[in-house]
């Protein structure tokens, strides 16, 4: 018996186990118009319990009419198991998912969607229903639909029930599962054959697969047509020129508007403009533009207007090396195209034409100023030259000046003078013993200074001068070397010192040309000078001294007039008194030349005294001496003198030309 109990307990269990609560007919996904009824049907077998449905999870209740959702009930026999649920009429907010579920018997549906679908309202066509187009000018028509239509809208066009194509679909989202606006755009450029055609936007989806039209009518207008002419179109400088502009238009020319260049001509609204030409009109065309109603239009013509030379780029300066090309460039504007010629400064030889000189593998000879020059147009204005400078880079040209003798145990200056391009590193004086570049070494004090332009010499230049404080038998038979170096080479002279025989108790004075006799200072009497010597300025016969014009000594050119150099005079005087008086230059070289200053040095032996025309920081270092260039650290700056405008430092530029012009080449 207790075996028996256990297997009729089990077949009573299966027995139950087959009428258990279980769905007949589950709900199933939905698609409904706005508007219309939706139904999602539920059954359920062997199950007499509670049944509820659930929108997007929330219980809509248990009772069959749904208090509270007015649209919303369970319909079907209950008994049967029949629990289907209705919704009349469908809105937007019913699209959400739905479940069944039998509550005792712990059962759910599988979920179903409901889509609502919303049909599209009729398009709008914007600007319709008559559209104003202008002919040959492309447009873009927009039909847009508006509101809630789900799913979105297709847009189509058509003219005479036939699609156009050349459309482009464009979409606004408002926020996630909607959207805003829909447009189409129709792009097309109307004739005039298009005057009075219907064209039609039709909206269609799922939700209305027929669609909603709307149509427009085409009305064709078109903007002025415009010609413009000038009077008379071939014009000289300065003469009358009358524009006329006509135009016809569809609606008619409301008002008119001149131009030159892209700026508005103040006062002219007329058909008719009248201008004295210029210049400018050959580049600045003259525009009229005519409005109506639809839009304007624009014409420009441009006077033919001859006129002479206009200079628009001058030839910049340059400045090469040796053996380098160059090239100078000008541009002169004008009407007809003026003939632009180069020449030398001073020079009627034409060395090129065009726009551009070129000269190839240039030497010193070619340093100077060229002129680019135009000739005068046809009605004789205008024209005229520009010119520019070349400097011809090269190795220091160092040329001995005269220097006065001197008298044993008294003072005695030496005196060089260099060209260099560009300007030297050093300038160095050595001898036996050996060398210096600036300030004192014993009996020996070295000055460098620019010589400012306009005084005797060829230009800027610089003056280095070895001062000897009491000479010795050896100085007169020995030479001085003044020599000087730049990134090109070097170059050098031999200076030798003169001796005057002749002794007495005087203060020798040395004395730069230009100052004056009478304002020289006195010092204590030494026995240096002789007394028949006292007051006049000696010349100082040399064999390579000549005269000028102005009674000043002039160094004959050592170059044979390849570069032309003159000389700078140096004089020497002699004062009373002993003592060994030695004349420094006034404080500035570049200044007018004043009253002579006088440094008397006997105080002073061993030290640097102080130089007013040679800035400490601008010394030069000299050669042969071998250790010359092994020590020295070049000088931050030199202080320049005044030049005239426009002429760059040291140029063989301002050495004369030579006699034989280079022909130059053109492009």
């Amino acid at each position: 018996m207790l075996v028996l109990a256990p297997l009729v307990l089990l077949f009573c269990l299966r027995g139950h186990a087959g009428l258990s609560p279980h769905f007949l007919q589950q709900p199933d996904d939905l698609v409904a118009l706005l508007g219309d009824e939706a139904r999602l049907p539920c059954a359920l077998g062997e199950y007499w319990g509670l049944v509820q449905w659930t929108k997007d999870g929330l219980a809509l209740g248990g009772e069959r009419d749904l208090p509270g959702w007015s649209r919303y009930w369970i319909s079907g026999n209950a008994a049967s198991g029949q629990h289907d649920l209705y919704i009349r009429p469908v809105e937007l907010e019913d699209q959400a998912s739905y479940e069944c579920q039998a509550t005792q018997a712990g059962l759910r549906s599988r979920p179903a969607q409901l889509h609502v679908l919303v049909p599209p309202e009729a398009p709008q066509v914007l600007g319709g229903p008559f559209v104003s187009l202008v002919a040959g000018i492309p447009v873009n028509l927009t039909c847009r639909s508006r509101g809630d239509a789900r799913p979105t809208p297709e847009l189509l066009w058509f003219r005479d029930g036939i699609r156009l194509d050349g459309t482009t679909f464009h979409q606004t989202l408002l926020k996630e599962g909607t959207t805003g606006s829909v447009e189409s755009i129709l792009s097309l450029t109307p004739s005039s054959h298009d005057d009075g055609a219907t064209l039609v936007c039709r909206a269609r989806s799922q939700a209305l697969p027929s669609g909603k039209d709307t149509a427009i009518t085409l009305s064709l207008q078109y903007p002025p047509v415009v010609t413009l002419s000038a009077e008379p179109q071939t014009v000289l400088e300065g003469e009358k020129v009358t524009f006329l502009c006509q135009a016809t238009a569809q609606p008619p020319v409301t008002g008119y508007r001149w131009a030159k260049g892209g700026s508005p001509v103040l006062g002219a609204r007329g058909p008719m403009l009248e201008v004295v030409a210029d210049a400018s009109f050959l580049t600045e065309p003259v525009s009229c533009e005519v409005s109506n109603a639809v839009g304007s239009a624009n014409r420009s013509t441009a006077l033919d207007v001859q006129f002479g030379p206009i200079l628009q780029a001058r030839p910049e300066p340059m400045s090469v090396d040796v053996g380098e090309d160059a090239s100078f460039s000008c541009a002169w504007r004008g009407n007809p195209l003026p003939r632009v010629t180069w020449t030398r400064s001073g020079d009627a030889q034409v060395l090129g034409s065009g726009p551009t000189l070129r000269l190839p593998s240039v030497g010193p000879e070619d340093a100077g100023d060229y002129v680019c020059r135009a000739e005068p147009g046809l009605s004789g204005l205008g024209g005229g030259a520009a010119e520019a400078r070349l400097t011809v880079n090269a190795p220091p040209v160092v040329t001995a000046l005269h220097s006065a003798p001197a008298f044993l145990r008294g003072p005695a200056r030496l005196q060089c003078l260099v060209f260099a391009s560009p300007a030297p590193d050093a300038v160095v004086w050595s001898w036996d013993e050996g060398f210096l570049e600036v300030g004192s070494r014993g009996r020996f004090l070295v000055e460098t200074f620019p010589v400012p332009e306009g005084r005797e010499g060829p230009g800027p230049a610089l003056i280095s001068v070895l001062h000897i404080l009491g000479t010795q038998e050896s100085d007169f038979s020995r030479g001085f070397n003044c020599s000087a170096r730049n990134r090109l080479g070097e170059g050098g002279t031999q200076v030798s010192l003169g001796r005057r025989a002749s002794f007495s108790k005087q203060k020798n004075l040395v004395r730069i040309p230009g100052s004056s006799d009478g304002s020289s200072s006195r010092g204590p009497e030494e026995e240096t000078g002789s007394s028949e010597d006292r007051g006049p300025i000696v010349h100082t016969d040399h064999n390579d001294l000549v005269l000028d014009e102005e009674g000043a000594l002039e160094t004959k050119d050592p170059t044979n007039g390849y570069y032309k150099v003159r000389g700078v005079s140096v004089s020497l005087s002699l004062g009373e008194g002993p003592g060994g008086g030695l004349f420094l230059p006034p404080p500035s070289p570049l200044g007018h030349p004043g009253t002579p200053t006088f440094y008397d040095f006997n105080p002073h032996l061993g030290m640097v005294p102080p130089c007013r025309l040679y800035r400490a920081r601008a010394g030069y270092l000299t050669t042969p001496h071998p250790r010359a260039f092994t020590s020295y650290s070049k000088p931050t700056s030199i202080g320049p003198p005044d030049l005239a405008p426009r002429t760059p430092p040291f140029p063989y530029a301002a050495f004369p030309i030579p006699s034989h012009p280079r022909l130059q080449t053109h492009v």
